[in-house]
């Protein structure tokens, strides 16, 4: 079980670092499957390093049908009891995994935005843990600002390419997200060196983004993304990432219980 001070550090901020909690036999597992995505990129992958530009940021998701590591990875290790705890519910459905890489000398920064305008998703239990496969300094460590989670604001998508909101992204929730970076010193940053077997949890709603990759190391993560028995499918008016499935999904309005999104704890 974890300490009183995680469970409390997670709610009140929307993100909290989990030491020594993904076994090294884990982290092969899934640089295996990271291995296999690169050399089979999905429908949704995307490089955003332009054309001539140091370096590679590759990011690709909902491949866990198909890389066996990946699926293995959320039925069968302790993430889901992670989430779990985290989350305080007893029921824990795979939403999806989100792969991305920074090849040393990588330019491009992953722009601030929190997750859950992306996702056809309401409700509060959405969670993802970020799970570094290489050790992570602190400069090009991702970033979270602290108690955004509960601020009540809804900021529209945007893209990775540019960092400029989706014209399509249409809900009445959504606003245009203020300059976070030019405003650092308006926020406490969350931001931690991570080792290998180190993760951060941390809510859909909680604003984050990461750096360039400046070092001279590999900087590849893996997203697994979760959500509890509050969350409920729909629909939004424009853009959604990941797109909603076309077949095998929940029926607008109920639980996520679904060949798409199946239960991985709870009933």
């Amino acid at each position: 079980m974890m300490d009183k001070e995680t469970l409390s550090a997670y709610r009140q901020d929307g993100a909290v670092v989990l030491r020594n909690v993904i076994s090294p036999e884990w982290i092969e597992h899934l640089r295996e499957g990271v291995a296999q995505n690169l050399k089979e990129p999905g429908p949704f992958a995307k490089q955003y390093t332009p054309a001539g530009n140091p370096g590679m940021f590759f990011g690709d998701y909902c491949n866990w049908q198909r890389i066996k590591p990946y699926s293995d990875f959320f039925f069968d290790s302790p993430a889901k009891n992670l989430v779990a705890e985290l989350m305080d519910t007893d029921k824990v459905n795979l939403y999806h995994e989100h792969v991305l890489v920074k090849e040393p000398g990588t330019k491009e920064r992953t722009p601030w935005h929190h997750d859950q305008p992306y996702y056809p998703i309401e409700g509060k239990d959405i969670i993802s843990l970020w799970i570094p496969l290489d050790p992570v300094a602190k400069d090009t460590s991702i970033e979270f600002i602290a108690g955004s989670h509960a601020w009540g604001r809804w900021f529209a998508p945007a893209r990775f390419a540019d960092s400029k909101t989706h014209d399509a992204a249409q809900d009445s929730r959504f606003e245009t997200p203020p300059d976070f970076e030019a405003e650092r010193s308006k926020y406490r940053i969350l931001q931690w060196p991570l080792e290998v077997g180190d993760c951060v949890a941390f809510h859909g709603l909680t604003v984050h983004g990461a750096p360039e990759n400046a070092s001279v190391n590999r900087r590849r993560a893996f997203s697994a993304r979760f959500t509890g028995a509050d969350a409920r499918f729909t629909l939004r008016g424009g853009f959604m990432s990941p797109p909603p499935p076309q077949e095998g999904g929940p029926k607008l309005g109920e639980r996520m219980d679904s060949a798409a999104f199946p239960v991985l704890l709870g009933a």
